[in-house]
This record gives C-alpha cells, sequence and structure tokens, in this order.
C-alpha cells in the first residue's frame, strides 16, 4: 500500500502598510505617542476593491468603525488561504530590571549583573513592574476605555501573554475592568514562546506554573505548559534567527488556531522586534508600556519555506567575576526610587 505525503505547506506574513503612522517611515518611534494619535491609526477614507465606492465614511462614524469595516471586507473579499487579522503589539511597562540596567549601564548590566538574581534590595529574577509599570499600564487602561466610548474601537477578542511576571501583570492592569463584549472576556492565555529574547539574564527566567496561577487565577495556558521553565539557560544565547524561528512559530499557531480577527498580544521590546520582523513590519522599537496596532495578511502557500537557516545557540559572554564600573544612563533619584519597593 503506498502512502500519500502530504504537500507541504507555510503562512507568509505581509504587514499591509498605509494604515497606521507606524507604517511610515518618517514616523520616530522615539517620540512617537500612540495614545495620543489614536493608536496611529491614519485619518483616511476606504474604496472597495469591487465595487469602487467608499466603504464607511458616513459623518457618525469614527474612524476605527471606517477601519474595522475595512478589514471585514478584505478578509470577505480575500481569496483562499487568504486571512487579515489586526495584531495589537503591546510592551510590558517598566520593569526592575529597566532601572537596574539604567543605572549601572547596558556593559556592565550585560556582562555582569544581568546574571544575578538581585543587588540585595532589588530583586531583578523574573522582573516585577517598577510604580512607573504600573502607572504606564494603568495609562493604557485609561486609553483603551477612552477608545472603547469614543471611537467604538474593536476591542481584541482573543488575549495572548508571555508567561514573565511583568507582561502578566502589564496585560491584567491593562485590560481588567474594560467593558469588552460579554462573548469576549478579557480571559488571556499564557503562552510560553511570546517570552523576552533568551539568554542568561535571570530577569527573563520565568516563574513556575503554580506561581502564575496563584497570582493570576483567570489566566489560562496553552496546552503543554509546563511547570518549570524549559526554555531559560544560564549559559547559552538565543540567536537572532532562532528567535524569529520561535517567533514565527507562535504567530503560525495563533493564525492557524484562532479565528479571531483582533488579537492583543503581551510580550516584550526584543520579542515584539522580532514578531514586527517575521511579519514584514519596519523596525519600530516600543518604550515601556508601548503598544502597536499592525494589520496582516496571512497566506499559506504551497510548497517549502523559504526561510534563513536557524543558526544554534552561542555561549553567553560574560566579564570577569569582579563587578566593573556603573556607567548609569539616568540618575541616581530614579533608581533610589525603584529602591523604595523591594521585591521578594
Amino acid at each position: 500500500m503506498s502512502t500519500v505525503l502530504a504537500t507541504p505547506s507555510y503562512i507568509k506574513y505581509e504587514s499591509v502598510p498605509g494604515y497606521f503612522l507606524q507604517d511610515l517611515d518618517s514616523t520616530n518611534a522615539t517620540t512617537f505617542n500612540f495614545m495620543t494619535t489614536n493608536f496611529g491609526l491614519r485619518n483616511r477614507t476606504y474604496t472597495s476593491s469591487s465595487n469602487s465606492t467608499e466603504v464607511g465614511t458616513t459623518e457618525n462614524q469614527t474612524q476605527w468603525e471606517r477601519f474595522a469595516r475595512q478589514v471585514w471586507q478584505l478578509n470577505e473579499e480575500s481569496d483562499y488561504g487568504v486571512e487579515y487579522k489586526v495584531l495589537f503589539i503591546g510592551r510590558h511597562g517598566e520593569g526592575y530590571h529597566n532601572t537596574a540596567e539604567s543605572y549601572y549601564g547596558t556593559p556592565a548590566w550585560n556582562c555582569y549583573y544581568s546574571q544575578l538574581d538581585g543587588n540585595g534590595t532589588v530583586t531583578w529574577a523574573d522582573a516585577q513592574l517598577t510604580p512607573n509599570g504600573i502607572t504606564q499600564a494603568q495609562a493604557v487602561n485609561a486609553f483603551w476605555a477612552k477608545e472603547i466610548t469614543e471611537q467604538n474601537i474593536p476591542t481584541p477578542q482573543k488575549f495572548y501573554t508571555s508567561p514573565l511576571s511583568r507582561c502578566c501583570a502589564t496585560a491584567a492592569l491593562t485590560f481588567t475592568g474594560l467593558s469588552l463584549p460579554a462573548s469576549q472576556p478579557f480571559i488571556p492565555e499564557v503562552k510560553e514562546l511570546l517570552r523576552e529574547w533568551i539568554s542568561g539574564h535571570t530577569c527573563d527566567r520565568r516563574s513556575n506554573m503554580s506561581y502564575i496561577k496563584a497570582n493570576y487565577p483567570t489566566f489560562t495556558f496553552e496546552e503543554g505548559f509546563q511547570e518549570v521553565d524549559p526554555l531559560w539557560n544560564a549559559t547559552f544565547v538565543e540567536t537572532s534567527s532562532a528567535q524569529n524561528e520561535r517567533s514565527r512559530s507562535v504567530l503560525d499557531d495563533i493564525f492557524m488556531n484562532d479565528p479571531s480577527t483582533y488579537i492583543s498580544i503581551t510580550t516584550h521590546s526584543g520579542e515584539a522586534a522580532s514578531m514586527l520582523s517575521v511579519l514584514g513590519h519596519r523596525p519600530f522599537s516600543l518604550s515601556t508600556g508601548a503598544v502597536i496596532p499592525i494589520l496582516v495578511r496571512a497566506e499559506t502557500v504551497l510548497g517549502r519555506p523559504p526561510f534563513p537557516t536557524r543558526q544554534p545557540w552561542t555561549v553567553i559572554s560574560t566579564c570577569a567575576t569582579l563587578p566593573p564600573s556603573p556607567t548609569p544612563t539616568t540618575d541616581e533619584a530614579k533608581w533610589s526610587g525603584a529602591r523604595m519597593m523591594r521585591i521578594q
């Protein structure tokens, strides 16, 4: 009896330009504020590709209502194997590891202090949010509430988060208490591969599953999520190609198994950058607490994927056993303020 082999296929991602200010090369990521620009949604009208009539341009429609109509129409008119989703990719609020790196300076942080659990006053292993990070997440919550009321923005139908504490806290602070549809409540799913770039930095070593459950009892976990962190390694560093492969894997999982059109992902600066690269979006760095919406076209293509070869992880580079002299990138007052709350 002959064996029929399945035809290989892969998902081709494309960030669709022309809808958000973040798509434009002229938009400066360092100074851009998504909360003063309607998430960056451009003020424009839309034209149907089938009959060349304007879609959703009546005076009583908000810009987000027009955009939602456009996304619906793109999906209605798309070919077989093609779908459009809107991803709200958010970075966690400021964590204690961020203030530690600012205090010690990036060179000293990377080669020495990041391998420690803390400094005896502040703990940054699986870093918690600082008071400023909490305030950042609360501000995004207020912004979402305003957008829901004034723009009737389509809220996420599904929520995903990194398993690291700063992301779980950010997601909870951002979406708890919002006026969400009863059929689409804030019940996030924790996904292992949404974590930060993996290295010997203890801030990126996640807590046990039982700890996450105890602190976020309404959160759910993807199938196969393990009690103990299976990925963090004190000796080896994930290469950029390996991280991009990981990002593609988690995006494939979401796109293949989640029918939602609007999706929230709470993650990290490095992982967000990797996801943007996989999605074909131009580089756009996110400050702590920032969110970027992306319209994604995903097409299932027959054939073997033309992706770069994944490079193996490398050995972490550290400095001498004696700590190097700090080269602060922020003032002592900021660090002193962060030290006020010790994380146990």
